[in-house]
């Protein structure tokens, strides 16, 4: 597909890096010319220094021809006004970043449907969403929801003593007899869709897809649960934090918002009244040790700096911190300290990319295909996809232990209107049912092409 960039700032650069791999055609724009130049080099893409709101700079980019038209500057209104200008030049789709905390769900709707946005994106409030999902359950590092909240994909990693090692997925389905699969396992760098002969070892990161009211009991039964979290630091007072905390007090956990900007702090201070407000320096320990860091049930590390937020974060690991949590947006420090042993890293850019990449891919493939959505799991080693099961789908009514599917690729779980189930051999496929899938295959754009037939 065809698609502009408007504003290659960090989040900018991680979506234009994203798209070239999935073989987008890629023109981006920014007003910066040493932005642009690097851009051009880095990525090899065809770069317009300019304003994106700017007719003769959209005409030169040939918004018209564009299958997609995203902008991601520092600027909600350039974004909105950007993706109007291209609209009404002929983009075929358009989406804009807004982050103003005063733009609520109902503004944003209205927005949206005002501006003729295909959708609106808001990185840190989906950010802020991802790390309360995780510290909802405090076991996991990551938990994604698929099927408008049927089933939970939860990553987790085993530790030394845990009732799991050295026992095999089929001696596991004997053992607990709950509906839950062990769908990817991640070890020493390399990705495994386990089968049943597979022996699950300590220091696995291990992919879990469990219904989602069945989690909390399931995780209970695996001996996998760690304390409800009831209260939480937060490091730095930025646009995640606003939105981190406003989710937090909602559902009464108790938050204190540590930040060194007087001014910042007054400001949250006054928004969050229920909130502890402490005006100071994150990285002291002293500080720290005064506000009862090893008291608390999680950290969630939030300045604007990743070297800051991976060194608090192994420092509150140290004071033995039952949950803590980084926001690392630089790819080569977030495989580093996760592999010094920082579980739960975050990254608004990477969110935000790994967002607009399945929302290409789903427009491409949007003739005749079924995918509904992507996600990206286990550290982008592999993908989650939601699947539409149309009427002239050609395995529809056969066992699926009779079905030859592609290496690397497991089916995980199945939406029948109300009823959740995770497959087992004797289970079919209907139409009309939504079909999750894990794959480390990235070529995958239809269920199709994941089944090479039919077992005799």
């Amino acid at each position: 597909m065809r698609i502009v960039v408007v504003g290659c700032g960090k989040i900018g650069k991680t979506i234009i890096a994203n798209l070239i791999k999935e073989k987008h055609e890629v023109l981006a724009m920014d007003v910066n010319p040493s932005v642009v130049a690097d851009v051009a080099d880095l990525y090899d893409v065809m770069a317009i220094c300019g304003n994106g709101a700017e007719h003769d700079k959209l005409e030169e980019a040939e918004v018209g021809k564009a299958d997609l038209f995203i902008s991601v500057t520092n600027s909600d209104e350039l974004n909105m006004l950007s993706c109007f200008a291209a609209k009404r030049m002929g983009a075929k789709h358009t989406v804009a970043r807004i982050r103003n905390a005063g733009n609520n769900d109902d503004s944003l709707a209205f927005m949206q449907k005002q501006l003729d946005l295909s959708f609106a994106i808001n990185p840190e409030k989906r950010t802020a969403r991802a790390i309360y999902n995780i510290l909802k359950l405090p076991s996991a590092s990551k938990v994604e929801t698929f099927g408008n909240h049927g089933f939970e994909m939860i990553e987790l990693t085993l530790r030394s003593g845990s009732a799991l090692d050295g026992v095999s997925l089929i001696d596991l389905k004997k053992k607990y007899k709950a509906d839950f699969l062990v769908c990817a396992v991640s070890r020493d760098d390399e990705m495994f869709i386990p089968k049943g002969d597979f022996v699950l070892k300590a220091g696995d990161k291990v992919g879990l897809i469990i219904s989602e009211e069945d989690t909390p009991a399931v995780l209970k039964m695996l001996g996998l649960v760690s304390k409800s979290v009831r209260d939480v630091i937060i490091l730095g007072a930025g646009r995640t934090s606003y939105y981190l905390a406003e989710i937090l007090l909602r559902h009464r956990i108790s938050v204190k918002i540590v930040e060194q900007d007087k001014e910042r702090c007054e400001q949250i201070a006054e928004r969050f009244p229920k909130a502890d407000v402490i005006c100071g320096d994150g990285m002291s320990g002293d500080l720290l040790a005064e506000e009862g860091i090893a008291d608390v049930d999680a950290l969630v590390a939030l300045t604007g700096r990743d070297e800051e937020n991976i060194l608090i974060s192994f420092y509150a690991m140290s004071q033995n911190v039952p949950k803590v949590i980084a926001k690392v947006n630089r790819g080569e420090l977030s495989v580093l300290a996760e592999k010094l042993g920082l579980e739960s890293i975050v990254s608004p850019q990477k969110t935000v990319a790994d967002i607009l990449v399945r929302y290409a891919r789903a427009l491409q493939m949007s003739a005749g295909s079924e995918m509904e959505k992507l996600y990206s799991l286990m550290n982008a080693k592999a993908e989650g996809l939601e699947f539409n099961v149309l009427s002239d789908f050609p395995y529809c009514g056969i066992p699926l232990k009779q079905l030859r599917f592609k290496p690397g690729v497991l089916l995980a779980g199945i939406l029948r209107g109300k009823e959740k189930i995770i497959p087992g051999g004797e289970v079919m496929i209907e139409s009309g049912d939504k079909v999750i899938l894990i794959a480390t295959d990235r070529s995958v754009y239809s269920l199709t092409d994941v089944i090479e037939g039919v077992r005799e």
